[in-house]
């Protein structure tokens, strides 16, 4: 079995990158759901991504994060899938409102802070529009000849996009759960005894991957891994202390006070970080430490990688530490 695994890169390494792309197809392929195809206005080929990255899509002032759900040796089309939220802040509807065959955007990326390892089998879970990067996921599963399985809830089966794409593929290693008709994934028995060396991977609302934190918590270390639509943790609590960081690149020591954030701090210092969600979900913001130890209050970040504490999202997370120098 050989997947195309890459080195964990720094996000600030090549999240820079700025393109004007078209959109080359518009499609529905669920209730509520938009799909769409981006290219290279000239026809070029696009860099080259794995599975479990996103680009940020640039409207205005709105910039929102979408999963790249087509095929990684597609080198002429980027396919995102946008749920339209009625609750949310506006982007998704923005984004469905504007973007047709044709129209011009601005995309920022790929990144890729949720990239599939190698191992010898695999659980996917995906809840809803969380399908969109673990659908990418099982197609490289599949070629590399890895033992998995995709267990898919949603709504109903009018709201889940891609089912039919799904099943024909890959036939009975895909479940489909819509709730109206057999009620919510069973997590327990789905994971009730997963083979050694088993890697879940999941991406879908929080009650989702709440359940399976609590599911997965007798297993290895490391054995969940997922990909949020919203924060895990608070960005601010009553306890938090003042400390010190150092731009050690830039020259440039700032204190951090309660309820402000190191980005915010750096920035009105005059350090640039690029940055998109600021919620600690994107991982835009992602930066090597160098000397301190991180408080991780992002939702990107596995538990090894918290662990190691060399690399922190200063959007959202603060500094055990009195300090910390920081490779900006």
């Amino acid at each position: 079995m050989s997947l195309a695994i890459h080195p964990k890169v720094l996000a600030t390494t090549y999240s820079d990158r700025v393109a004007k792309m078209v959109v080359a197809e518009r499609t529905e392929p669920a209730e509520g759901i938009a799909g769409f195809v981006l290219a290279d206005p000239g026809g070029g080929d696009l860099p080259r991504w794995t599975p479990g990255a996103h680009i940020d899509v640039v409207i205005g002032d709105v910039v929102r994060q979408y999963s790249l759900c087509g095929d990684p040796a597609d080198r002429k089309g980027w396919r995102i899938a946008v749920l339209r939220e009625a609750g949310g802040r506006g982007g998704s509807a923005r984004i469905h409102d504007t973007l047709r065959a044709g129209t011009t955007v601005e995309v920022r990326g790929p990144r890729n802070h949720f990239m599939l390892e190698e191992a010898p089998s695999y659980v996917f879970v995906a809840g809803g529009i969380g399908i969109t990067p673990i659908k990418a996921m099982v197609g490289e599963a599949e070629a590399a000849g890895a033992d998995w399985r995709l267990y898919y809830g949603g709504r109903s089966m009018s709201t889940m996009a891609f089912t039919s794409e799904l099943t024909a593929t890959y036939g009975e290693k895909v479940t489909i759960v819509p709730e109206d008709v057999e009620g919510r994934l069973d997590l327990a028995g789905i994971l009730s005894a997963p083979a050694t060396g088993t890697l879940v991977y999941a991406c879908g609302p929080e009650g989702l991957l709440a359940a399976l934190e609590d599911v997965c918590a007798p297993f290895p270390k490391g054995t969940l891994r997922t990909e949020r639509f919203a924060p895990r943790d608070a960005l601010f609590s009553d306890d938090d202390k003042p400390f010190e960081v150092t731009a050690e690149q830039s020259g440039v020591t700032v204190t951090v006070e309660p309820g402000r954030t190191i980005l915010h701090a750096l920035d009105e210092a005059g350090v640039m970080v690029f940055s998109s969600c600021e919620e600690g979900i994107c991982g835009t913001c992602e930066t090597r430490v160098i000397a301190g130890t991180p408080d991780h209050r992002d939702s990107v970040l596995t538990d090894l990688d918290r662990e190691r504490g060399d690399v922190m999202m200063i959007c959202c997370s603060r500094a055990i530490s009195d300090s910390l120098v920081l490779d900006i």
